[in-house]
């Protein structure tokens, strides 16, 4: 066997070596990054309100008080959704049934916001509060609004308000809440993290697709 043709082999093997090693750092960044798709936060300044979007609900309320805590904004609001079949089902027995509007209040008062308010309409969905939260923007005359949602679906409700929003007064901004269990550089170390980062990438792909220029 030529020298240059070991050379070649071992040249070759070396690198099979040093794939074989990386494999593990290749993966996880694979992953970190596919995590890190569904993320966005924008840097966050002084706004007109600080809105929590309706699948944030605790980890969103944690996260508005302390941007109301640093001086973001004085008030906070809450979209109001329609009642779910447990909650329904308590309300047709006739027994009082704190809905998740009024949760949310009661939470952020106990957490030191003294201003909540109700963003009427019974919102049903992404799409429908982007919808929601625009005609309210229009009615308050708002120039900027922080929308606080979960960071595995924060990316897609960015898209979502800045297409609602697009030719109107108010800038968004969207934060995503530090408390959820979603962990962007982990989450296919756990079930949940494996099952959220698989539906909502599905869901952002859909939205692509049928927005592309969003």
């Amino acid at each position: 066997m030529s020298r240059r043709r070991k050379y070649g082999i071992a040249s070759l093997l070396a690198i099979v070596v040093l794939v074989v090693i990386a494999l593990p750092a290749i993966r996880h960044s694979i992953l970190r990054a596919a995590g890190r798709v569904l993320v966005v936060s924008d840097p966050v300044g002084s706004a007109d309100v600080i809105v929590i979007s309706g699948e944030a609900e605790e980890v969103g309320e944690l996260e508005a008080s302390d941007l109301v805590h640093r001086g973001v904004a004085n008030t906070v609001a809450v979209f109001a959704y329609p009642p779910d079949a447990v909650q329904s089902e308590f309300l047709q027995r006739g027994v009082a049934y704190e809905n998740t509007a009024a949760r949310s209040v009661r939470l952020l008062r106990a957490l030191g916001v003294k201003n909540v308010v109700e963003i009427p309409g019974n919102v049903k969905g992404t799409e429908h509060e982007g919808t929601v939260l625009t005609r309210w923007c229009d009615e308050q005359r708002f120039r900027s609004v922080v929308v606080v949602g979960l960071p595995d679906h924060s990316r897609r409700l960015q898209r979502v308000l800045h297409r609602s929003l697009k030719g109107h007064r108010t800038t968004l901004i969207v934060c995503s809440a530090r408390y959820a269990l979603f962990d962007p550089d982990r989450w296919w170390e756990s079930r949940d993290g494996t099952r959220i980062e698989i539906e909502e990438l599905q869901k952002l792909l859909l939205d692509i697709m049928r927005h592309p220029l969003s």
